[in-house]
């Protein structure tokens, strides 16, 4: 009797031992397949971010972005040969997508003019891409047309350019990747400076100060609007907000307009443009900075604008932008 219930307590116990073990044979098996559902789920997740399985399309399609490059608007003035070589140069360059020509002279541009200039855009680009050339004619001859308003403009990025100037593509092409970068800012190749003049005996009157200036002292607070990327929104600011007084200026002193769109960017940005390094060519035989007492003339405007704006926008700066894979000294 003894014997026989020994016997069964001691299989009672055997088979507790046996369950508690097979309970923590399940728990473990279950904790492992909880792991291996969990690592698949984040390898599969990680493995469709990285093909690109996140459908974006959406989106983009309710906010269609600005067509990629730049458009190049030209001012030109009854240069038709310069403008007919620069036209052929800058037709080649990667990124263009149209070009507009600012035509203020009393005629329109003539037919064989126009046939012209699309035949040599239509030769350069040799069918890979389509540039658009158009004349925007304007009634008033003045310097402001420059900077007026272009309806339908695709691209977010203008660049100013005159037509007595050459540049060669790769540093238009440089020029344009430093200007993605800043979108805001004006982003050029010729310099300029200004500084308070002491000597005047009044503390809030500014000097103009040419290339030599710049060279000098390694400053600069301007890039010229003949040969400079800006965003389009200036064209449109310059042309419905820029005060009348100062395009009355322009106008009538056929000078300084863009001392003036170098005063509206600042002073939207509240930040310096930026220097590109590149090399000019200039084509043209004369132009105003040639005349006598052009720095004088730059002066009067920069000080006429300050009273203007109320303040000076113009910052200072020493930064400069150069193509690394081109340079040989750093």
């Amino acid at each position: 009797m003894r014997g026989t219930l020994l016997a069964n307590r001691r299989g009672v116990q055997r088979f507790r031992q046996l369950a508690i073990t097979a309970i923590k044979s399940s728990k473990i098996k279950l904790l492992l397949l909880c792991c291996i559902a969990f690592t698949i789920l984040v390898v599969g997740t990680r493995a469709s971010d990285f093909m690109g399985g996140t459908n974006y399309s959406d989106s983009v399609d309710q906010f269609p972005l600005p067509e990629k490059g730049y458009a190049i608007v030209m001012n030109t003035w009854k240069r038709y040969d310069l403008l007919k070589q620069s036209i052929s140069h800058y037709s080649s360059c990667a990124g263009l997508k149209s070009i507009h020509i600012v035509w203020s002279e009393p005629n329109p541009p003539s037919d064989s003019l126009s046939k012209f200039l699309n035949h040599v855009v239509e030769s350069k680009t040799k069918g890979l891409k389509k540039i658009k050339l158009s004349f925007d004619i304007n009634k008033e001859d003045s310097l402001n047309n420059r900077f007026k308003e272009i309806s339908g403009l695709k691209t977010d990025a203008v660049f100013s350019i005159d037509d007595d100037v050459i540049f060669p593509c790769s540093s238009v092409e440089f020029a344009f990747k430093v200007w993605q970068s800043a979108p805001d800012a004006m982003v050029g190749f010729v310099p300029r400076a200004h500084w308070v003049d002491k000597s005047q005996g009044k503390k809030d009157y500014y000097t103009y100060g040419g290339w030599w200036s710049v060279w000098w002292t390694g400053t600069y607070s301007m890039v010229l609007s003949k040969a400079a990327f800006f965003n389009k929104k200036y064209l449109r600011l310059y042309t419905n907000e820029m005060p009348a007084s100062i395009k009355e200026f322009v106008t009538k002193n056929r000078n300084c307009e863009d001392i003036a769109m170098s005063f509206l960017v600042a002073n939207a940005t509240g930040a310096p443009p930026i220097w590109v390094k590149g090399k000019i060519h200039e084509i043209g035989s004369t132009g105003i900075s040639s005349l006598g007492g052009h720095s004088e003339k730059r002066t009067g405007c920069l000080n006429r604008f300050v009273a203007e704006f109320g303040r000076m926008p113009l910052l200072p700066t020493t930064v400069k932008a150069v193509d690394s894979r081109i340079a040989w000294f750093w």
